[in-house]
């Protein structure tokens, strides 16, 4: 990201940057007053740069206890992009690791997410997903089993669409998301590798194939000290009246 910062100020956000590189997250910074003195700076102009690193998201300040260095989020975008192409995108690694996987009997509210008669079979599981092995994403997703046969856990390590579009023949085309902020449950917050006091952002949608079938439910839980989410907004053109003013 570009600096805003002027003259000294900018030359002291490089060294941070510098000195974050030789850390590992989570490490505590030297003191200002320590910084201070060994790059011949005010502290005024320290802070400074300190400020924007963690506006970036480099650098997290803990009220009576310093300032540490921490892992930048990964911005996702709100879209038809399933995990494992979002983090291939970012250069990471994505991986999956099954929690549960079951077949069971569509209850009333699983029924009409999925838009099936109620006790029709359905198939619900729970995947970690990970990028480079950490942990970023509980994701339960439930579907109606008539929609893939044959379909089984360890068929689920990598790309759900991939395989639902290999496989089945079935192509995402449109979806509807709703997002919110919550705290984790016990279970989650083990899984994830977080404290239950840790924020996390729950997304919850359903997606449409080209016969504009439910084929999914899904609702994930993000870790909210690892995940940002973006979306464009765009305006509809408003038609200009003509000439003569019709």
């Amino acid at each position: 990201m570009h600096s805003s910062l002027p003259g000294k100020a900018a030359e002291i956000r490089a060294l941070l940057l510098s000195l974050i590189d030789t850390l590992p997250e989570g490490a505590a910074l030297p003191p200002e007053r320590e910084l201070a003195v060994r790059w011949n700076v005010a502290r005024m102009t320290l802070r400074r740069a300190v400020d924007e690193l963690v506006i970036e998201e480099l650098l997290v300040r803990r009220h009576g206890s310093g300032t540490y260095t921490t892992r930048p989020k990964v911005a996702r975008w709100l879209g038809m992009i399933g995990f494992s192409e979002d983090i291939r995108r970012r250069g990471m690694r994505p991986g999956s690791k099954m929690l549960e996987f079951r077949h069971q009997k569509a209850e009333r509210a699983a029924a009409r997410r999925l838009r099936i008669p109620v006790g029709d079979p359905i198939i619900a599981f729970t995947r970690l997903r990970l990028a480079d092995d950490l942990p970023m994403v509980v994701e339960r997703t439930t579907m109606p089993a008539a929609y893939v046969p044959g379909l089984q856990a360890e068929d689920l390590n990598g790309s759900l669409y991939d395989l639902l579009t290999n496989r089945y023949g079935i192509d995402l085309v449109s979806g509807t998301s709703r997002l919110e902020p919550v705290m984790p449950d016990a279970k989650t917050a083990s899984w994830l590798g977080i404290p239950t006091t840790q924020p996390c952002l729950a997304l919850h949608g359903v997606s449409f194939d080209r016969r504009d079938r439910v084929f999914e439910y899904t609702s994930a839980m993000y870790r909210g000290d690892r995940y940002a989410f973006t979306t464009e907004l765009r305006t509809t053109p408003t038609p200009r009246a003509n000439a003569k003013g019709l």
